[in-house]
């Protein structure tokens, strides 16, 4: 006689119609009460149990109602469209761009719960010769992510993307710093007040380039001796000695600065002031009201489009090739000139609003000089030089 399997261990029976060994399990309920029933098939009894024991082994690991079938294209296009929230429209584009070039063709027809650390680790190999190790970091982001949320999801058991080392890609375009960044200044003098202005602070002071287009008035202050406050220049006017910028804000999506050690109060050179005072008297006289520092002839925001056709016209003024150089390479100047002036990394990392000396070190690493001197100089004074 037959025995009935115990509760919990599914039903196994053949199907004359379809000449197969069914399983099935109850894996749980809809919010209608309706059971979901998990179901698999084999030309065999054997066949069958085996992945009646698959099913039961996922559902005791809280896996049982993912979907067989569910691809790693499927977890991407989960995360692109549910993952992205309060980013803005041209990191989404990136974001989706590089997921249908790079991650969906290579890996997306996998089953998700298929994936092991090996398709992981050939797929980024595979893209060593084509791609820098900045863009391996970001398809590999894209996927650690998408697995992660399918993991959250209850898709799959583990994450094995975060297992996997990023490999070496090709060289990248290398970075550099300005070694005629006195003549750069010196032709900025001579440009409109407006780029005059971003030129001499992005050298003198190290911001991005997406704080200074998100630069307010209202955060250019200088230092009012009668009741010792710092108050915005529209305010107390230029007749100071004293004066700094509030970098509190970036064009990013909700305006903040990329993280919260960028959110830092800067004071500025003279050069910086006499600038800043030069760009203001001429938006005066054409009637533009307060707000941007650094805005277009209609008063919006400038784009980096913008930013980077003005610099690059005063860099081949100087004799260099303008498509050779980006305007965020003037901040790496500013480090290169801090480094080469003895000033030590602690404060060149708060000044660049770094979270700690190693991203100073390892983003800025071509632009750092060596400054620990101490060690000489008491050897000298020990043993004489």
């Amino acid at each position: 006689m037959t025995t009935r399997r115990s509760r919990g261990d599914g039903g196994l029976h053949w199907d004359e119609q379809r000449e197969r060994w069914i399983a099935s399990m109850t894996v749980g309920y809809t919010p209608a009460g309706k059971r979901i029933v998990k179901k698999a098939s084999g030309r065999t009894k054997t066949e069958a149990k085996d992945k009646l024991k698959e099913i039961i082994r996922d559902y005791d690991d809280g896996l049982a109602i993912a979907p067989a079938h569910y691809t790693v294209a499927d977890a991407v296009k989960y995360w692109l469209q549910h993952g992205l929230g309060g980013r803005s429209a041209t990191t989404v584009k990136m974001y989706t761009t590089c997921a249908d070039k790079h991650v969906i063709p290579a890996v997306g027809a996998r089953k998700l719960r298929d994936l092991s650390v090996e398709d992981v680790d050939r797929w980024l190999a595979s893209k060593t010769d084509e791609l820098s190790t900045r863009s391996l970091k970001l398809i590999h982001g894209i996927l650690n992510r998408s697995v992660k949320s399918a993991m959250r999801r209850d898709k799959v058991k583990r994450n094995l993307v975060d297992l996997c080392e990023i490999p070496e890609g090709r060289e990248g375009r290398t970075s550099k710093a300005l070694a005629q960044a006195g003549s750069i200044i010196a032709l900025a003098e001579q440009a409109n007040p407006r780029m005059r202005a971003y030129v001499v602070l992005s050298l003198l002071i190290g911001a991005r380039t997406e704080e200074l287009r998100a630069l307010l008035w209202s955060h250019v202050v200088a230092f009012d001796e009668s009741p010792n406050v710092w108050a915005p220049v529209t305010e107390t006017g230029w007749e100071h000695e004293q004066f700094a910028i509030y970098v509190w804000r970036s064009v990013r999506q909700k305006g903040d600065t990329k993280t919260v050690k960028s959110r830092r109060s800067l004071k500025l050179p003279r050069r910086c002031v006499d600038a800043l005072r030069a760009l203001r008297e001429e938006q005066e006289k054409a009637g533009a009201e307060a707000g941007l520092v650094f805005s277009t002839s209609k008063g919006t925001a400038m784009s980096a489009g913008n930013v980077r056709r003005d610099v690059r016209k005063i860099i081949e003024k100087a004799g260099l090739r303008g498509t050779d150089w980006t305007p965020r390479e003037m901040r790496h100047s500013f480090v290169s000139l801090l480094s080469d002036s003895g000033v030590p990394i602690e404060d060149i990392s708060r000044l660049v609003g770094h979270r700690n000396t190693v991203v100073t070190e390892t983003v800025y690493r071509k632009q750092i000089r060596p400054v620990l001197m101490q060690g000489a100089e008491a050897m000298d004074d020990i043993f004489g030089s």
